[in-house]
């Protein structure tokens, strides 16, 4: 998808030219790092993609940093969803096999500049724009570790196995979603081999029985 313009239209608010010039500035980031990665480009390249001076750029973000930021927020916001879509079409360990793989290609597929972004730069990203990325994976590790605990295929498994089951499970789909987006070319052949290692993983999981189950189970 091309980037944003910041081209005033007729009959537009002053509010909804500033949300405009902000999304085509997001959009610019995202296009100019593809290549790269977000710490490559400069607030002039970003500017002159969107066709402003740089002083506007700081009307709508006081660094590249924050613009990094902004991305973090706006690309987990994806993931999140992709998750949530997983997990209610396939509560139990058995559907999730089948069930969650066609979703994350689909996501991937539909939002792959948002997920290349989280791919480049949770390695490459400048100091604030990586913790952030970390911070949001902890964040969605968390998540899905409630979820587990609530559900009746928990019983088996303490607390502290519970979040190393989560954090086995979001790290798998941020692997895969990494695979997807390094070669979609291949996505047939990535989710063959997906499949089978997410069997591996949940057959394990399904036969684990911790020594101290969770509280309450």
């Amino acid at each position: 998808m091309p980037p944003s313009s910041a081209e005033p239209e007729d009959g537009e608010s002053r509010a909804e030219r500033k949300e405009r010039t902000r999304r085509a500035i997001l959009d610019a980031a995202l296009a100019l790092a593809a290549d790269s990665n977000l710490a490559a480009i400069s607030l002039r390249q970003v500017a002159k993609q969107v066709g402003v001076v740089p002083t506007a750029f700081y009307r709508h973000f006081g660094s590249l940093e924050l613009l990094g930021l902004a991305l973090v927020d706006e690309s987990f916001r994806s993931l999140r969803l992709m998750l949530m879509d997983v997990w209610r079409h396939a509560p139990e360990y058995r559907d999730f096999i089948d069930g969650s793989l066609p979703i994350v290609a689909e996501h991937v597929r539909e939002n792959r500049s948002h997920y290349a972004f989280i791919a480049r730069e949770r390695t490459a990203g400048p100091p604030r724009v990586r913790e952030a990325i970390s911070h949001e994976i902890e964040l969605i590790t968390r998540e899905l570790a409630t979820d587990i605990a609530r559900s009746g295929a928990a019983q088996q498994y303490s607390s502290a196995d519970i979040g190393l089951l989560a954090d086995l499970i979001v790290s798998f789909v941020v692997t895969i979603t990494e695979r997807l987006v390094e070669d979609p070319d291949s996505e047939a052949r990535t989710l063959a081999q997906a499949r089978t290692q997410l069997r591996m993983l949940l057959v394990g999981a399904l036969n684990w029985r911790s020594r101290e189950p969770a509280a309450g189970a």
